[in-house]
């Protein structure tokens, strides 16, 4: 069943993020940290994290909320995660990083919520109703 789990919530956060990245907020990012960007992705690192937030995010949201039968566990331990795994990335940023806006660190926490409220919640009611 983590495998089924893994692959539903995996597709949907891709598909939410790309959307983020490359279109809603491609213009914020390069505005405020485009100094920092690279030219190229790095598209093996940004595969490995997605592959290891998602074992993160089925192993402790997503399994705790379908064992419980809860899309409310789902939805509040997906935000909480989201919003502690985003904070460690843009807190550590703002603490040791010259001139990173504290903007991008509120924006991006908040999108880290988000999209992974969003996923948990819609992954849950897929896997509950259909897999």
């Amino acid at each position: 069943m983590f495998i089924k789990i893994y692959i539903v919530a995996l597709s949907l956060f891709l598909a939410i993020d790309f959307l983020w990245l490359g279109i809603i907020a491609k213009n914020i990012y390069k505005e405020q940290i485009g100094f920092l960007m690279k030219s190229n992705v790095n598209f093996i690192a940004a595969f490995i994290f997605y592959l290891l937030f998602i074992s993160g995010l089925v192993f402790f949201v997503l399994s705790p909320a379908i064992e419980k039968g809860s899309w409310q566990t789902a939805l509040l331990y997906g935000a909480f995660f989201g919003l502690i795994t985003y904070a460690t990335y843009d807190l550590t940023n703002l603490a040791i990083i010259n001139n990173w806006p504290l903007s991008i660190t509120l924006l991006d926490m908040a999108w880290g919520m988000t999209i992974t409220a969003l996923t948990s919640l819609s992954t849950f009611l897929i896997v509950t109703k259909f897999l």
